[in-house]
């Protein structure tokens, strides 16, 4: 099997599970090449992503790990034999590859989880606001390198995958433009929020005791919750967590952040209002 110059993020997390699937069986690769008649070298490729894995070979590899869970097997040979071509594709090698990943994970989710404390999420963004962000980011981007981003960035928004953004009153109140884009931003904020898929909730800043504004994240969910993944924003890009005993601490963190926010009708309402004090 041809071998993979760069792994994508989902090709990526079905290595992972494979992984793990053999570390809890107390095997060796070298036992698992063993087991399933390859060399270690091939269960190496697989466990990094750099080689693909058919739906045989897999579920033999799973029968040698003692792996019973038919719900998560069936997600992993999905996975495995996706043959996808998504439109992200064709921005690889002309922006860096976490846009492209992202783009992908957010294509594949069952549904997606927001926190924003600082700014208005790209999936949400007016064109003005995030050619502004873009154009704020140091080293500065040639125009050419802008224009890519912004395209991705609004084609993105083309998912209707369920989405819950919770938002704090502080990514409102900034502005990253001019009073024109903020408000055009806040307007369209409301307009998004009546989406049939789209829940907007918010947290003003008169709440009594509440000490979780460092929390942004972005909880995508799977087709299982051992499949789901969060994603945090680090200075080269995206990072992917989907260790299950951070992904429940995030989904705890999301509950306790919802449980405090506005419910949608008055969130609207909030916004709106900010809106026309602008």
């Amino acid at each position: 099997m041809t071998t993979r110059r760069e792994p994508t993020a989902r090709q990526m997390r079905l290595a992972v599970e494979l992984r793990r699937l053999r570390d809890a069986a107390g095997l060796s690769a070298r036992q698992a090449a063993a087991l399933l008649g390859v060399n270690a070298v091939q269960i190496s490729h697989i466990e990094s992503g750099l080689s693909g894995v058919s739906e045989e070979r897999l579920r033999r590899l799973a029968s040698h790990y003692a792996c019973t869970d038919e719900e998560f097997l069936d997600a992993l040979v999905a996975m495995a034999t996706d043959r996808t071509r998504g439109w992200w594709e064709e921005y690889r090698g002309l922006l860096p590859t976490s846009f492209l990943d992202l783009a992908e994970l957010e294509h594949h989710a069952t549904s997606m989880r927001e926190v924003a404390v600082l700014y208005v999420p790209g999936l949400l963004q007016t064109e003005d606001y995030a050619r502004s962000v873009f154009s704020a980011r140091v080293p500065e981007l040639t125009d050419e390198e802008l224009e890519l981003r912004l395209q991705h960035r609004m084609r993105r928004q083309q998912t209707t995958t369920p989405y819950e953004l919770v938002i704090h009153e502080c990514a409102l109140r900034i502005r990253v433009s001019d009073r024109a884009a903020s408000q055009a931003q806040l307007v369209k904020l409301v307009e998004l929020s009546e989406s049939d898929n789209i829940t907007v909730r918010v947290i003003p800043f008169d709440l009594d005791g509440f000490n979780r504004a460092a929390s942004t994240m972005t909880y995508v969910d799977g087709p299982l919750p051992k499949l789901d993944t969060v994603v945090r924003d680090v200075p080269h890009g995206s990072a992917f967590i989907d260790s299950e005993a951070q992904l429940s601490a995030f989904r705890t963190r999301f509950r306790k952040v919802e449980a405090v926010s506005l419910d949608p009708e008055r969130s609207r309402d909030f916004i709106n209002r900010l809106a026309k004090e602008l």
